[in-house]
């Protein structure tokens, strides 16, 4: 199962995962992700504290959040790994 939570703390918006991060998941959190950079210029985060698996297009999409500014919170060390080693591959 895969959650989102917002919350909003000084200008920081945070969005927790939770679960499994699977490909029909990313349209989804796309569209969020949007949403809040359109509604106002603030810095977003994801925390991945409670993530458990992440499928290859999840690593891809971490990855473009991260090089847009989007910042990456309590990444687990395995997607953090991932992320690295798969950044130069094309799609």
């Amino acid at each position: 199962m895969f959650k989102i939570r917002r919350s909003e703390d000084e200008g920081l918006v945070t969005f927790a995962l939770s679960g499994r991060i699977q490909e029909e998941h990313l349209p989804e959190l796309q569209k969020l992700l949007e949403v809040e950079t359109q509604a106002k210029s603030t810095a977003i985060t994801l925390d991945l504290v409670d993530v458990r698996l992440v499928d290859r297009e999840a690593i891809r999409f971490l990855a473009t959040c991260e090089a847009q500014g989007i910042m990456l919170k309590n990444c687990p060390s395995y997607v953090r790994e991932w992320i690295e080693t798969g950044r130069g591959y094309k799609q």
